[in-house]
């Protein structure tokens, strides 16, 4: 199973920016879709941004897209979420997800980050 693990989450100010990193600690193994998912007490789960490893195709949910980009390096095994021009909005758990499979499920997930925006 692919171990994730995952760095920068903290506050911000309305209007600052926050970077998320999510590293596969098992560099062997290769995922095909990597991405972020957030959580805000009360809700369900919200998908945000995901990038296929293989292709390099990006998606995005409409309430980030603009402010919001998803970056990988293969050397690294990472993934990072820029996050830019943050919301209060936006505060919220953020996870890292990966899918070992093309059209396959998310099958490991990180332990999670706080994001916290004040206004």
């Amino acid at each position: 199973q692919v171990q994730l693990v995952e760095s920068g989450g903290g506050s911000v100010q309305a209007g600052g920016s926050l970077r998320l990193s999510c590293t596969d600690s098992i560099t062997t193994v290769d995922n095909y879709l990597m991405g972020w998912f957030r959580r805000t007490a009360g809700k369900e789960r919200e998908f945000v941004a995901t990038i296929s490893l293989t292709e390099n195709m990006t998606a995005y949910a409409d309430p980030v897209k603009g402010r919001f980009t998803i970056s990988r390096d293969s050397a690294k095994n990472t993934v990072y979420l820029q996050m830019n021009s943050l919301r209060p909005e936006d505060t919220a758990l953020y996870r890292c997800a990966a899918a070992s499979r093309k059209g396959g499920p998310f099958d490991s997930w990180g332990r999670g980050l706080q994001v916290t925006v004040s206004s």
